[in-house]
Protein backbone atom coordinates (compact mmCIF):
# COMPACT_ATOMS: atom_id res chain seq x y z
CA UNK A 1 0.00 0.00 0.00
CA UNK A 2 0.95 4.02 -0.81
CA UNK A 3 0.97 5.36 2.91
CA UNK A 4 0.76 8.51 0.67
CA UNK A 5 -2.67 8.15 -0.14
CA UNK A 6 -4.70 11.07 -0.37
CA UNK A 7 -8.08 10.69 0.76
CA UNK A 8 -11.17 13.19 -0.08
CA UNK A 9 -14.25 12.72 2.14
CA UNK A 10 -17.16 14.33 -0.08
CA UNK A 11 -20.49 15.47 1.15
CA UNK A 12 -19.75 16.87 3.94
CA UNK A 13 -22.75 18.41 5.43
CA UNK A 14 -21.30 20.00 8.87
CA UNK A 15 -19.07 21.69 10.62
CA UNK A 16 -18.59 18.41 12.68
CA UNK A 17 -18.23 16.16 9.58
CA UNK A 18 -15.33 18.38 8.62
CA UNK A 19 -13.07 17.78 11.75
CA UNK A 20 -13.97 13.98 11.62
CA UNK A 21 -12.35 13.76 8.61
CA UNK A 22 -9.31 16.30 9.21
CA UNK A 23 -8.66 14.68 12.64
CA UNK A 24 -8.61 11.31 10.47
CA UNK A 25 -6.25 12.35 7.95
CA UNK A 26 -8.26 13.30 5.38
CA UNK A 27 -6.26 15.94 3.03
CA UNK A 28 -9.05 17.02 0.83
CA UNK A 29 -12.97 17.60 1.29
CA UNK A 30 -15.97 17.92 -1.11
CA UNK A 31 -19.19 19.80 -0.09
CA UNK A 32 -22.13 19.23 -3.00
CA UNK A 33 -23.81 21.65 -4.45
CA UNK A 34 -26.04 19.68 -6.83
CA UNK A 35 -29.56 20.44 -6.54
CA UNK A 36 -31.45 17.01 -5.73
CA UNK A 37 -28.22 15.60 -3.87
CA UNK A 38 -29.08 14.12 0.05
CA UNK A 39 -25.87 15.67 0.82
CA UNK A 40 -26.43 19.08 -1.17
CA UNK A 41 -25.45 22.27 1.06
CA UNK A 42 -26.46 26.31 1.12
CA UNK A 43 -23.52 28.89 0.80
CA UNK A 44 -24.39 29.32 5.08
CA UNK A 45 -23.43 25.67 5.45
CA UNK A 46 -20.88 25.91 3.06
CA UNK A 47 -19.23 29.02 5.24
CA UNK A 48 -19.35 27.12 8.48
CA UNK A 49 -17.80 23.68 7.04
CA UNK A 50 -14.87 26.11 5.51
CA UNK A 51 -14.56 27.74 8.86
CA UNK A 52 -13.99 24.01 10.35
CA UNK A 53 -11.38 23.17 8.22
CA UNK A 54 -7.32 23.40 8.93
CA UNK A 55 -5.17 24.94 6.52
CA UNK A 56 -3.91 21.87 4.93
CA UNK A 57 -6.96 20.21 3.80
CA UNK A 58 -8.39 21.66 0.46
CA UNK A 59 -12.51 22.08 0.26
CA UNK A 60 -13.49 20.93 -3.50
CA UNK A 61 -16.79 22.76 -4.71
CA UNK A 62 -18.81 19.65 -6.39
CA UNK A 63 -20.85 20.78 -9.04
CA UNK A 64 -22.76 19.34 -12.18
CA UNK A 65 -23.57 20.77 -15.61
CA UNK A 66 -22.97 24.46 -14.37
CA UNK A 67 -23.95 27.18 -16.51
CA UNK A 68 -21.39 30.46 -16.98
CA UNK A 69 -24.07 32.22 -14.12
CA UNK A 70 -23.73 29.17 -11.45
CA UNK A 71 -23.69 31.09 -8.16
CA UNK A 72 -21.08 28.65 -6.30
CA UNK A 73 -18.91 30.08 -8.99
CA UNK A 74 -19.57 33.11 -8.01
CA UNK A 75 -18.24 32.87 -4.40
CA UNK A 76 -15.97 29.79 -4.61
CA UNK A 77 -12.49 30.18 -4.50
CA UNK A 78 -11.07 26.43 -4.16
CA UNK A 79 -11.18 23.50 -6.60
CA UNK A 80 -14.38 22.61 -8.47
CA UNK A 81 -14.89 18.91 -9.55
CA UNK A 82 -17.51 18.25 -11.78
CA UNK A 83 -19.56 15.76 -11.80
CA UNK A 84 -22.53 15.90 -13.99
CA UNK A 85 -22.26 15.55 -18.19
CA UNK A 86 -19.68 18.08 -18.73
CA UNK A 87 -18.55 18.87 -22.17
CA UNK A 88 -14.31 19.34 -23.06
CA UNK A 89 -15.72 23.38 -23.45
CA UNK A 90 -17.14 23.91 -20.25
CA UNK A 91 -14.47 22.18 -18.81
CA UNK A 92 -12.07 24.72 -20.74
CA UNK A 93 -14.26 27.67 -19.69
CA UNK A 94 -14.39 27.19 -16.00
CA UNK A 95 -10.63 26.45 -15.89
CA UNK A 96 -9.89 29.49 -17.95
CA UNK A 97 -11.35 31.26 -14.91
CA UNK A 98 -9.19 30.28 -12.79
CA UNK A 99 -10.31 27.01 -10.79
CA UNK A 100 -8.67 24.00 -10.62
CA UNK A 101 -10.71 21.60 -12.01
CA UNK A 102 -11.50 17.66 -11.23
CA UNK A 103 -13.72 15.63 -13.86
CA UNK A 104 -15.40 13.02 -11.82
CA UNK A 105 -17.03 10.21 -14.44
CA UNK A 106 -18.14 6.86 -14.74
CA UNK A 107 -15.53 4.50 -15.59
CA UNK A 108 -14.78 3.22 -18.80
CA UNK A 109 -11.81 2.52 -20.93
CA UNK A 110 -12.91 5.35 -23.43
CA UNK A 111 -14.01 7.89 -20.99
CA UNK A 112 -10.71 7.24 -19.30
CA UNK A 113 -8.53 7.67 -22.26
CA UNK A 114 -10.80 11.41 -23.22
CA UNK A 115 -10.74 12.94 -19.71
CA UNK A 116 -7.19 12.42 -19.70
CA UNK A 117 -6.41 14.17 -22.73
CA UNK A 118 -8.33 17.07 -21.80
CA UNK A 119 -5.85 19.73 -20.75
CA UNK A 120 -8.70 22.19 -18.75
CA UNK A 121 -8.60 19.25 -15.91
CA UNK A 122 -5.45 18.10 -13.70
CA UNK A 123 -7.63 15.18 -11.65
CA UNK A 124 -9.94 12.03 -12.58
CA UNK A 125 -12.30 10.79 -10.22
CA UNK A 126 -13.26 7.40 -11.43
CA UNK A 127 -15.85 6.69 -9.95
CA UNK A 128 -18.79 3.72 -10.46
CA UNK A 129 -22.31 3.78 -12.33
CA UNK A 130 -23.98 6.26 -10.16
CA UNK A 131 -21.78 8.69 -8.03
CA UNK A 132 -22.34 9.21 -5.01
CA UNK A 133 -24.30 5.59 -5.09
CA UNK A 134 -21.42 3.16 -3.24
CA UNK A 135 -21.65 1.48 -6.62
CA UNK A 136 -18.04 -0.38 -7.56
CA UNK A 137 -16.65 -0.86 -10.76
CA UNK A 138 -13.89 -3.39 -12.40
CA UNK A 139 -11.06 -1.92 -10.73
CA UNK A 140 -8.27 -4.45 -12.56
CA UNK A 141 -9.49 -3.05 -15.82
CA UNK A 142 -9.23 0.58 -14.84
CA UNK A 143 -5.50 -1.04 -13.15
CA UNK A 144 -4.52 -1.75 -16.35
CA UNK A 145 -4.63 1.39 -17.74
CA UNK A 146 -2.58 3.17 -15.27
CA UNK A 147 0.56 3.41 -16.55
CA UNK A 148 -0.59 5.20 -19.75
CA UNK A 149 -2.58 8.24 -17.68
CA UNK A 150 -0.59 11.31 -17.21
CA UNK A 151 -3.52 12.69 -14.57
CA UNK A 152 -3.59 12.12 -11.22
CA UNK A 153 -6.82 9.64 -10.29
CA UNK A 154 -8.73 9.74 -7.33
CA UNK A 155 -10.62 5.95 -7.39
CA UNK A 156 -14.21 6.51 -6.22
CA UNK A 157 -17.18 4.00 -6.40
CA UNK A 158 -18.14 1.88 -3.78
CA UNK A 159 -15.10 2.16 -1.57
CA UNK A 160 -15.69 1.44 2.29
CA UNK A 161 -12.91 0.78 5.42
CA UNK A 162 -13.96 -2.73 4.26
CA UNK A 163 -12.35 -2.56 0.82
CA UNK A 164 -10.29 0.38 0.69
CA UNK A 165 -7.13 -1.15 1.55
CA UNK A 166 -7.67 -3.78 -1.36
CA UNK A 167 -8.17 -1.06 -4.00
CA UNK A 168 -5.21 0.74 -3.31
CA UNK A 169 -2.81 -2.37 -3.62
CA UNK A 170 -4.70 -3.06 -6.77
CA UNK A 171 -4.95 -0.08 -8.82
CA UNK A 172 -2.11 1.92 -6.82
CA UNK A 173 -4.15 5.59 -7.18
CA UNK A 174 -3.17 8.76 -5.91
CA UNK A 175 -5.79 9.14 -3.74
CA UNK A 176 -8.99 7.79 -2.83
CA UNK A 177 -12.52 9.38 -2.61
CA UNK A 178 -15.55 7.87 -0.74
CA UNK A 179 -18.96 9.18 0.39
CA UNK A 180 -21.96 6.91 0.95
CA UNK A 181 -19.29 4.64 2.71
CA UNK A 182 -18.76 6.19 5.74
CA UNK A 183 -22.12 7.29 5.78
CA UNK A 184 -24.81 5.56 8.64
CA UNK A 185 -27.36 6.78 6.39
CA UNK A 186 -27.59 8.22 2.68
CA UNK A 187 -26.01 11.42 3.53
CA UNK A 188 -25.31 11.42 7.40
CA UNK A 189 -21.81 10.85 8.19
CA UNK A 190 -20.15 9.16 10.82
CA UNK A 191 -16.79 10.33 12.94
CA UNK A 192 -16.01 6.29 13.83
CA UNK A 193 -16.44 5.21 9.80
CA UNK A 194 -14.40 8.32 8.67
CA UNK A 195 -11.62 7.39 11.17
CA UNK A 196 -11.46 3.50 10.60
CA UNK A 197 -11.91 4.57 6.33
CA UNK A 198 -8.64 6.31 6.67
CA UNK A 199 -7.08 4.60 8.72
CA UNK A 200 -7.42 1.17 6.37
CA UNK A 201 -6.05 4.04 3.29
CA UNK A 202 -3.24 4.48 5.27
CA UNK A 203 -3.13 8.13 6.00
CA UNK A 204 -1.13 9.33 9.33
CA UNK A 205 -4.45 11.10 11.56
CA UNK A 206 -4.27 14.29 12.75
CA UNK A 207 -5.36 13.02 15.94
CA UNK A 208 -5.37 10.04 17.64
CA UNK A 209 -8.78 8.33 16.26
CA UNK A 210 -11.28 6.32 18.04
CA UNK A 211 -10.57 2.81 17.91
CA UNK A 212 -13.27 0.37 16.33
Amino acid sequence: MNACTAVKICGLRTAADARAAADAGASMVGLVFITGSPRCINRDEADGILRALPSDVEPVALLADPGDDDPVLAWWRGRVQLHGNESDETCQRIAARGFAVMKGFAYTPEDLQRWNACNAIDTLVVDGPRGGGGVPFDHAALAAQMPGLSKRVLLAGGLTPANVHAAITAVHPWGVDVSSGVELQRGVKDAQLIANFCRAAGVTPRRVPPIG
